[in-house]
């Protein structure tokens, strides 16, 4: 049995107790090159995993973002950006078009993984895992549009999801960081 701090929709619950079947480090993604990645390389940080779009009014929270990553990274925080066409086709673009857009627009320097499907049978496993009790061992969510944030813990562990209209700079994200 684990002990954790629960975040949801930016307030404080207080700490649970569960237990998982898996963590964030037992899947695999591919980056926006296509090259794969084992999410155990980010053991010990605390990892921010967000569906991004660039066709969103949301789209402005990549700004945001890089601000959060290039102001904690050094904290062992990592931002994660998996585009996803699933709302409203509000990220039409392939992954070479969304690594630009992303660079050339918001300078975006935090690692970003190829577009993936969330909702739905043909969502990918993490997303699946993120989104319910059963996986995440915490609490069943359902992510209802672009820039919904999930909060890993540097074990593996799910702390807690936020819905888009929580911007990235908000004190319940920045205080999960510095474990305040």
């Amino acid at each position: 049995m684990r002990k954790s701090l629960l975040v949801l929709f930016g307030v404080i619950i207080g700490t649970v107790a569960f237990s998982q079947k898996k963590t964030f480090y037992d899947f695999k993604v591919k980056d926006i090159d296509g090259n794969e990645v084992d999410l155990k390389k980010y053991k010990g940080k605390k990892v921010l995993v967000v569906n991004v779009a660039s066709e969103c009014g949301y789209t402005g929270q990549y700004k945001e973002l890089e601000w959060l990553y290039k102001n904690y990274k050094d904290s062992n925080l990592v931002v994660l950006g998996f585009p996803c066409n699933d709302f409203s086709g509000q990220e039409p673009k392939g992954e070479k078009d969304i690594k630009v857009f992303c660079q050339k627009n918001y300078g975006v320097t935090f690692p970003m993984m190829s577009k993936i499907v969330i909702k739905g049978d043909a969502g990918h496993p993490l997303y699946k895992w993120l989104q319910t009790k059963e996986g995440n061992g915490v609490q069943d969510n359902d992510v209802r549009w672009n820039f919904n944030k999930y909060m890993i813990s540097e074990d593996g562990t799910f702390q807690g999801y936020l819905p888009s209209k929580i911007l990235p700079n908000d004190r319940v994200i920045i205080d999960w960081v510095m474990d305040r």
